[in-house]
């Protein structure tokens, strides 16, 4: 019985280490294609003060604050991964926003999940 607690809280302790580490690298292969095709906009810090979004009406999403409008699954939970990944794809005229968010179609599967995960790092 003992053994197998222990095996358990191992395991566990392992699983804590390993997700945090994979969502990290996650983030850090998101830096360079957010930089190449969000950052013009979105600003370098995910505030929505880039050189393009300064003048944009309305203002890009300040990523900063961790705060998403859009519900894209419609699971009653705005912002999840799969919502960001959605307004990445399609752009977010096709959830009801405006059409400046511009859909990124040619973007890898693998790109958007590290941008996502990049995105969710600028949080402060």
């Amino acid at each position: 019985m003992q053994r197998n607690l222990v095996r358990i809280l191992s395991l566990a302790a392992l699983v804590a280490f390993i997700l945090p580490s994979a969502a990290l690298a996650e983030a850090a292969a998101g830096k360079a294609p957010y930089d190449t095709n969000c950052v013009s906009c979105h600003g370098p810090t995910g505030k929505g003060d880039g050189p393009v979004g300064a003048v944009l009406n309305p203002p890009p999403r300040d990523f900063s604050k961790g705060d998403f409008k859009f519900d894209t699954n419609g699971d009653g939970n705005p912002g999840t991964d799969e919502d960001l990944t959605n307004v990445i794809k399609k752009g977010a005229s096709a959830y009801g926003g405006s059409a400046l968010m511009a859909p990124w179609p040619a973007l890898s599967d693998g790109d958007i999940k590290n941008i996502v995960a990049y995105i969710r790092s600028l949080k402060q």
